[in-house]
């Protein structure tokens, strides 16, 4: 039985580089692929928006209390949307609240905990 083609088959040994073209050719690609692979190389650092920002001087407990309405307000939004689904959508959206329920905790007793320390007569 004859084979048509070679056994591996035959290849050139041709360098990328074997002429000024080719190497200017590899030297694009290799900027190109680093433009895409290596933005932060490129880009100015990203400054974050201060829409948001949190004045430095709010006292603690009353960014607690504020974070613990916002769980509040967050866990009955959810338990609501999950009145109006079924099977695993709702299995999800009542995971989200019992997340969000699990934060609410954390942040009461953090604002209990500063309640306590503040309060020497208990």
């Amino acid at each position: 039985m004859f084979k048509a083609t070679p056994n591996p088959p035959e290849t050139d040994d041709v360098s990328p580089y074997e002429t000024p073209d080719s190497k200017k050719l590899n030297e694009a690609a290799e900027r190109a692929l680093d433009y895409y692979l290596k933005p932060s190389a490129h880009k100015p650092p990203r400054k974050p928006s201060t829409i948001y920002t949190v004045a430095p001087d709010i006292n603690i407990e009353e960014l607690l209390a504020n974070a613990c309405e916002s769980f509040a307000s967050a866990k009955v939004i959810a338990s609501d949307c999950a009145g109006f689904l079924e099977g695993p959508q709702r299995n999800t959206i009542l995971g989200v609240a019992q997340l969000i329920m699990f934060g609410e905790l954390a942040v009461n007793r953090a604002l209990d905990s500063l309640e306590l320390k503040a309060d020497p007569a208990l």
